[in-house]
């Protein structure tokens, strides 16, 4: 009764956030990603636990109708 916590991020706010983002477009820094589809997240999260990733992943969102369909 009567805990309290206090949480905070390391990575700065929104306007932090959003300078970040500016300079990385101006000086054309991007990060490398291996696009996969929904049904693929299980493969995935397999590579990840193998440490067989070289890239970040990043779902096609557009897979997902693809995938609904299917059900």
């Amino acid at each position: 009764m009567g805990r309290r916590s206090l949480a905070g991020s390391l990575i700065g706010g929104i306007q932090e956030t959003q300078e970040m983002l500016d300079f990385c477009a101006q000086h054309a820094i991007t990060s490398d990603i291996e696009t996969i589809a929904i049904n693929q997240v299980n493969e995935a999260y397999d590579r990840v636990v193998a440490s067989d990733v070289r890239y970040r992943f990043v779902i096609d969102m557009a897979s997902l109708k693809t995938a609904e369909a299917g059900f």
